[in-house]
């Protein structure tokens, strides 16, 4: 994705905060079911918005407004801007939730603004303590739509994060994918099991998983059950995926298969104990 580089540059000099006493900073990481505010934010910006509204016992968010940002887990100490809201109510009628009020001055940073900080492991700090801290990294030259691709040795990604990829047609992915055949493993993060499958055809891997970003399954018959005894958000929850090999796509499909019998072999994924593949 294309960017504009900073270089030292204080927040502050871009994002004017008069009363920062005022200001919940709100530090949005990986909640305990393992879900990125970052893949939230790219898949639903709704559902990110309401990630500003929870309440807790604690009252998190007890000042006027709350100064948002999500963690870009990709790069240490680095976050994404997620936008200024106003708390415009709390109390009992309100137990589990903030009314909040979005607005719309700095809006236009929001998913593009990109900010160096280390901070504690609070979700809610007070900002006047560490704005002085934050610095531009960089100002995205558009909101930002997901990991760019990595490169065919670095895809080890939950279901979660590739779902908006594939939803979005990311175009640097879509064109690597298309382009060739491979094997992969689903592991299934809540167990230890692993999935080993082949990707060929027309549209290589990319068709593949695209049909598994839509299913949570790809219609593999032990995916199927297992989602369908669970929930229907279980592979986005639970499942990662990763590219154990590629070809080109002039390589001979049974090259295909040979290589990924031997994946289940090494993963010992035929057996039931150990994974989910059946044959």
């Amino acid at each position: 994705m294309c960017a504009e580089n900073q270089a030292d540059i204080p927040l502050t000099a871009i994002i004017e905060i008069k009363e920062p006493e005022k200001y919940k900073l709100h530090r949005a990481s990986r909640n305990t079911q393992g879900v990125q505010p970052l893949d939230v934010y790219v898949r639903d910006k709704k559902e990110w918005r309401g990630w500003n509204t929870w309440r807790s016992n604690c009252d998190d968010f007890s000042r006027q407004y709350i100064f948002s940002m999500m963690d870009f887990y990709h790069e240490s100490n680095m976050w994404l801007f997620g936008g200024i809201y106003e708390v415009t109510g709390r109390g009992e009628n309100y137990r589990h939730s903030y009314e909040i009020r979005d607005l719309s001055e700095h809006s236009h940073f929001i998913g593009r603004l990109k900010i160096q900080t280390k901070l504690p492991r609070n979700k809610a700090l007070r900002l006047e303590k560490y704005i002085d801290t934050m610095q531009v990294s960089e100002i995205l030259k558009e909101s930002y739509s997901g990991e760019s691709f990595p490169g065919f040795e670095e895809i080890d990604h939950d279901f979660g994060a590739l779902r908006p990829i594939f939803k979005n047609e990311h175009r640097d992915w879509k064109a690597a994918l298309k382009n060739v055949k491979g094997v992969y493993v689903i592991t299934d993060k809540s167990n230890g099991k692993r999935y080993v499958g082949s990707a060929y055809g027309d549209y290589g891997i990319w068709s593949r998983w695209n049909h598994y970003m839509e299913t949570g399954h790809g219609g593999n018959a032990e995916l199927k059950k297992l989602i369908a005894k669970n929930s229907p958000d279980y592979a986005q929850k639970h499942f990662k995926l990763s590219l154990l090999e590629y070809r080109s796509m002039r390589a001979d499909d049974e090259d295909i298969h040979k290589r990924e019998a031997y994946w289940k072999e090494v993963f010992l994924s035929r057996d039931k104990r150990f994974g989910y593949n059946e044959n």
